[in-house]
């Protein structure tokens, strides 16, 4: 039986959204699908431009911030761009916290940080 991907990619004027099927990404497993997609995603040179679309995300662990740490190193190395877009007030706060607020651009809507990819 194959797996049920954790992520749903679409593409929109030449950016690659990625939006995240789950509410939660808590769990170690969860966490493993969710970092080799994106990870595959970034490294494979498709992609030049990407969003992840947080809507659906109302939890994350500490590893999934590490995941996007590294996703961010991999991402600066293959020369792709990443916006994060419609995070939760409450995640937010945990990005500030731990300083990656600093690593990231943060948008109010995903058109918002397409269009921001689109000009630089």
């Amino acid at each position: 039986m194959a797996e049920q991907s954790s992520l749903k990619i679409t593409d929109s004027e030449g950016v690659t959204l990625v939006n995240f099927r789950d509410a939660s990404i808590l769990d170690a497993v969860t966490t493993q699908h969710v970092a080799r997609e994106l990870y595959e995603l970034v490294e494979s040179g498709d992609s030049r431009k990407v969003v992840l679309d947080f809507k659906n995300v109302r939890f994350l662990s500490s590893q999934t911030l590490g995941v996007l740490l590294t996703l961010r190193r991999k991402a600066d190395k293959a020369g792709v761009k990443i916006a994060l877009a419609r995070i939760r007030p409450e995640l937010h706060r945990v990005f500030e916290i731990t300083n990656l607020d600093k690593l990231f651009g943060f948008f109010e809507t995903t058109e918002s940080a397409v269009a921001n990819l689109n000009e630089a």
